[in-house]
């Protein structure tokens, strides 16, 4: 896994040992990065006896960025990274969370995490007063709907009666 840096100086040269010391400060961040090798754009100038150094990092679809001034190039290149690891941090821990949709489980939380048990609701069905019609009829007119069953008023006998559609294809009739 290798990180790759690309340094910038304005008004201080890069040298070799401040190199190796970014170089040394992102090795600890190593596996945060592991899926997926980032780079580094590390800025360091000198201003007015202030050193600020500012690091970019573009890891997946993401942009880190952090910037620090101290007095000491190496405290100020430390405290960046350091800025860039917690934020490297954050990120991995959403993006875990979001894949695994992680949910912090305390003791004795097992009983209360289990789903609740579903109870069915009764929709009410509003029906039309229709004339009286034979089971026969009734079966024709069942064929035209969606639903599996009919409830209707026989002309025989003149009380309710349902008609059903059965898994053989055949009909059911229920009759008081």
């Amino acid at each position: 896994m290798g990180i790759k840096i690309d340094f910038t100086g304005r008004h201080i040269e890069v040298t070799e040992a401040l190199k190796k010391h970014a170089a040394g400060q992102f090795e600890r961040l190593g596996p945060l990065f592991d899926s997926k090798p980032p780079t580094a754009n590390v800025t360091i100038e000198v201003e007015r006896g202030r050193h600020r150094s500012e690091i970019i990092v573009h890891w997946r679809n993401e942009t880190l960025n952090a910037t620090s001034i101290d007095a000491d190039m190496y405290q100020s290149l430390s405290k960046s990274v350091a800025k860039i690891e917690k934020q490297a941090r954050k990120l991995k821990d959403k993006v875990i969370d979001k894949s695994h949709r992680a949910r912090r489980a305390t003791p004795g939380s097992a009983r209360e995490s289990a789903p609740p048990t579903r109870r069915p609701k009764i929709v009410v069905s509003k029906m039309k007063a229709q004339k009286p019609i034979t089971a026969q009829e009734a079966a024709m007119v069942l064929d035209e709907k969606k639903e599996g069953f009919m409830l209707f008023r026989d002309s025989d006998g003149g009380e309710i009666s349902l008609i059903f559609k059965r898994p053989d294809g055949n009909y059911g009739l229920v009759q008081p």
